[in-house]
């Protein structure tokens, strides 16, 4: 396979980091509730700058590493799409004030950042040093994609053990302070809810990651192609947050073609894995050639009519049903809406 040239991959990634550096700190500089048409030009901006990487990659590195990447950044944004859900169940459940959401957010891509590229080096170290490892990444994705068509869904964010241990261990008040952290009440040092609402981001971001990095790793080889197509699908999830509200958590058939194209996915690690094949008690240790490998030009088309149909399918449904009730959402979100209801009736109350 042909390797990306090294210039190419230093100035891609200087030019990505800047960007990010850009985006963090105008985050942080200006914290506000994104505007409609605001988000749409944020989104439109990032995706248009992942079709030129993909348009210079082709130009520099020719067809097979630019389709792998567009490949793969689709794969990892319809991810970001499922994890972006679990963002909103968090917000709503704790509460976050909407001027905040956004630093809250960045944290949390800067987190999925950080998780991933460790899984990255990690995968990147498995897949060199042992062949097999594609035989449990794709019984893995195969069987994420079972649990995610036909498990339960992601479940109360807001009370999982780990935040459990967090507010029976930690010095927490009930009330934000802005930004902060830690606040001060009567001269002693609390933390704010902030610090439990980025814990379970940051624990979300880790099972995200689990996920999302075995998917593209049976798209491509390339720890490059692997680390930039996730950068690229994570670029412009705060702004798609804002853009998609409501929307993302009505978007029902959603989950199904995401865990189509997981089991899709991980069919073809099967199949790779066979067809490179060195484990002594299948067929001698010997490579299974007779086993036909998925090309990534059926993986790509494969990878966005999965989405295209999943999202066009949920679309009708809104259209049909556009007035879809409370308890029509899902039921993590639901409790978490009406939780928020209810604290703002409560609030209401008091201030009159």
């Amino acid at each position: 396979m042909p390797i990306v040239p090294l210039p190419f991959e230093i100035v891609s990634l200087a030019v990505i980091v800047l960007i990010l550096i850009a985006d963090i700190v105008l985050a942080y500089r200006r914290p506000h509730v994104p505007s409609t048409r605001e988000s749409a030009l944020w989104v439109g901006f990032y995706v248009a700058l992942a079709l030129i990487f993909a348009v210079l990659l082709l130009l520099v590195d020719g067809p097979e590493h630019a389709t792998e990447f567009v490949a793969g950044w689709l794969t990892e944004y319809s991810l970001s799409i499922d994890n972006l859900f679990v963002f909103i169940v968090i917000m709503t459940g704790f509460a976050v004030p909407k001027k905040r959401q956004q630093e809250v957010l960045m944290i949390g891509i800067i987190l999925a950042l950080v998780f991933r590229g460790i899984f990255i080096l990690i995968g990147a170290q498995l897949i060199e040093n042992f062949s097999w490892i594609f035989y449990l990444f794709g019984a893995f994705l195969i069987y994420t994609a079972i649990t995610q068509a036909f498990g339960s869904e992601h479940g109360d964010q807001t009370d999982t053990a780990l935040i459990r241990f967090a507010k029976r261990h930690l010095s927490l008040t009930e009330n934000y302070d802005g930004g902060r952290i830690r606040t001060t009440i009567d001269g002693k040092r609390y933390f704010t809810p902030i610090l439990i609402v980025l814990i379970s981001i940051g624990a979300t971001d880790v099972l995200f990651a689990l996920d999302s990095i075995p998917a593209i790793f049976g798209i491509t080889d390339s720890p490059f192609i692997v680390f930039t197509a996730n950068i690229f699908a994570l670029m412009g999830l705060r702004q798609l947050y804002f853009l998609l509200g409501d929307l993302v958590e009505r978007l029902k058939y959603l989950k199904y073609g995401i865990a189509f194209i997981l089991a899709f996915i991980g069919v073809k690690l099967i199949l790779h894995a066979l067809h490179e094949n060195e484990l002594p008690f299948l067929n001698g240790g010997e490579h299974i050639t007779a086993v036909p490998e998925i090309g990534t030009g059926l993986s790509l088309i494969v990878i966005v009519l999965s989405m295209a149909v999943a999202t066009v399918a949920s679309l009708i449904s809104i259209k049909r049903d556009p007035d879809a009730s409370l308890a029509d959402l899902k039921p993590s979100v639901a409790e978490a809406r009406r939780k928020e209801e209810a604290e703002e009736e409560e609030r209401a109350q008091h201030h009159d």
